[in-house]
């Protein structure tokens, strides 16, 4: 038994020597700045989070990850069980927030009783053809150029120093269940996609990945923010392509959680992904073995850097 069941990740926290620099990344990564007085810098997807991404002037790099607890009350809990201070959370929506420090010292804020931002517009899918079905009749496509929208954040991945130990601690607090996890020999695991336990309601493949550190330093690898369609992750390639920022994997669909994904770096080398068309499952779904080989190949798209030996 855990001691809470978190509902989603809420934010990623991240330190960069200029603001500006970051905002204008973000703006044309698909994020939008949110007005705030503390000298941080917080911006939102187009969805009901009050915000997705933070960051706070300094040295470059990742701060903190944040998870969304159901209520005020299971903060309450877990802080009682890690001997915590629940807190008021003075960034854009409020609330409450307990943090705690995970065994490679990532601070971990977990969060609750934020108010809801208003949805920002975001058009529908357009209609589409394909051999099986025309549903776009007597109209054309017409796509306007600009960054990808993007609406929510849907996953984070760590490097930690021992795989097991992180997993137990994520595990006992927060109510994870494992989707896949990926062994390079048989009983050989070096890491676990892990999904949130929401019961009957369906939930993203994975909400945390945590890997075994190749290195054995832990480090923070990637966020993954889900764009409105696939439509909108392609002109938010090109967008990006245009603005001459770095590329670090994709356009392809993975085999674990088959979403369809896009990589960039920020300008201090933290990795984001777009995404979209990704796994849903709930609690009765359980859990999977899955190789090394699955976590890097692709359906279809460019191989995993990794394994070409060089960047794209």
């Amino acid at each position: 038994m855990s001691t809470i069941k978190v509902e989603d990740i809420a934010h990623v926290r991240f330190a960069a020597p200029d603001l500006a620099s970051m905002e204008t990344f973000l703006r044309e990564f698909g994020l939008t700045a949110v007005p705030s007085s503390d000298g941080m810098l917080y911006a939102r997807g187009t969805g009901y989070q009050p915000f997705l991404h933070a960051t706070s002037l300094g040295e470059p790099g990742f701060q903190a990850l944040g998870l969304r607890a159901q209520s005020v009350v299971d903060l309450e809990k877990l802080a009682a069980a890690d001997g915590a201070t629940l807190e008021k959370f003075s960034a854009p929506g409020g609330g409450y927030v307990v943090a705690l420090s995970d065994p490679d010292g990532f601070r971990v804020e977990v969060v609750a009783g934020q108010q809801p931002a208003a949805a920002l517009p975001l058009a529908q899918e357009p209609a589409r053809n394909n051999a099986l079905a025309k549903t776009r009749l007597r109209a054309s496509t017409r796509l306007a150029a600009g960054p990808a929208h993007v609406v929510r954040l849907g996953h984070a991945v760590l490097e930690v120093k021992d795989f097991r130990a992180s997993e137990a601690w994520y595990k006992s607090r927060f109510g994870f269940i494992t989707s896949d996890e990926i062994e390079v020999a048989p009983g050989v695991a070096i890491g676990a996609f892990l999904r949130c336990d929401r019961g009957e309601l369906p939930t993203d493949h994975h909400t945390l990945f945590l890997l075994q550190s190749p290195g054995g330093a832990a480090r923070f690898n990637h966020a993954a923010f889900e764009v409105a369609d696939l439509d909108d992750l392609m002109l938010g390639h090109a967008h990006l392509k245009r603005a001459k920022r770095t590329p670090a994997w994709g356009i392809g669909r993975h085999i674990l959680g088959s979403q369809i994904f896009d990589y960039w770096k920020d300008p201090w080398g933290h990795e984001l992904e777009h995404w979209t068309d990704g796994d849903l499952f709930t609690a009765a779904d359980g859990s999977h073995k899955a190789t090394l080989q699955d976590l890097l190949a692709v359906q279809w798209g460019p191989n995993h850097p990794m394994t070409e030996g060089a960047a794209p």
